[in-house]
């Protein structure tokens, strides 16, 4: 007799043996975590006697089209990184301490090593900022995305004093707007990074330093928590922007009141060496790389001019490198970027 029975294409097994394989991944002892992996939610412990107004800071966040590039060339490891080091500076960029993350991975077909892989990954890149990956939902969706196919999402929480928040509420005419590194691309841009592959692709055979072209594209996301989390209690930062999607005149321009502009001088950019490689086999106009790229300037800090020589201290004692980059001047809470690029 013929078996006329549905096939069912979600593996079950598979999806249960990956979540005990997850256990040792999200292993913590951060003693506000009160419960462990298979619960229905997860329990944190919300006392903080160190705060006297806390203020949580929520945030989610995902790694854009560079997932394509990275599950391409099988480093699903780096774009998790990406997303939690992303995630992280939203966070902390108004002033907070990152806490808990949640996050999400949805895919075509269940492949446990590559999930573990992931968790792994999103696991490490929070322990290594301080906060911790406390569980989040796996979800295998055969015809919605073909095998092979991820789709990483996460949210955050944070916490930060009331009157410690860092909105950019304090910004004034005459202060300093500091560069802080990134460490490449970070995660925007990669919509126009595939393009140029695609129509040039000598561009893969080029070298960024002793990085390969891809290497050097799928280097993570910078974290600037270590690096500036001890200037918080000092409290000499006016001003910080997380420099993505938009370049600095969409970002930097989010912080500002509305009384001032921030006059940036794009002759001060210390480029990287990956963006004038996009340049050059994208022949990409300059207007266009700041609106799609970072350009080298991952973080912004505005803070007044008596400060700003400790603060750039600090950042370089941490081993990034930064600089002035421009000054807060009378406006209508505009980006201005004056001068030309020296590519």
């Amino acid at each position: 007799m013929e078996n006329n029975s549905l096939k069912y294409d979600v593996n079950i097994d598979e999806a249960n043996q990956a979540k005990k394989d997850m256990a040792d991944s999200l292993a913590t002892d951060n003693k506000r975590v009160l419960n462990k992996i298979g619960a229905f939610s997860s329990l944190y412990d919300i006392k903080f006697e160190e705060y006297k107004n806390p203020v949580l800071v929520l945030k989610t966040e995902e790694p854009g089209s560079k997932q394509l590039i990275a599950a391409q060339y099988d480093k699903l490891e780096n774009v998790s990184y990406d997303m939690i080091n992303h995630l992280i500076n939203d966070c902390i960029v108004m002033g907070a301490k990152p806490l808990t993350v949640q996050d999400a991975i949805i895919c075509g077909k269940m492949d446990k090593v590559a999930i573990n892989k992931i968790v792994k990954a999103v696991s490490d890149a929070c322990k290594a900022q301080g906060c911790v990956l406390t569980g989040g939902e796996t979800s295998e969706q055969p015809g919605v995305l073909e095998a092979g196919t991820y789709i990483l999402t996460s949210s955050i929480v944070g916490i930060v004093d009331k009157d410690r928040i860092i909105d950019g509420s304090k910004i004034e005419i005459g202060d300093v707007v500091i560069s802080v590194e990134s460490s490449g691309v970070h995660t925007n841009g990669y919509t126009l990074v595939r393009q140029i592959m695609k129509q040039s692709p000598k561009i893969l055979e080029e070298k960024v330093g002793d990085k390969t072209f891809i290497e050097a594209i799928l280097e993570p996301h910078r974290c600037y928590y270590k690096t500036i989390k001890d200037l918080f209690p000092e409290n000499i930062i006016t001003g910080l922007a997380h420099i993505t999607g938009g370049g600095i005149k969409e970002n930097l321009n989010r912080i500002l009141p509305e009384n001032v502009n921030a006059k940036i001088d794009a002759s001060k950019y210390q480029i990287l060496d990956i963006f004038k490689l996009i340049k050059k086999y994208g022949n990409v106009e300059d207007k266009e790389m700041l609106r799609t790229f970072n350009l080298g300037v991952g973080l912004t800090i505005v803070a007044k001019r008596e400060n700003a020589e400790k603060i750039m201290n600090h950042i370089k004692e941490q081993g990034v490198n930064c600089y002035e980059i421009g000054e807060i001047v009378p406006g209508n809470k505009q980006v201005e970027v004056v001068e030309e690029f020296k590519w």
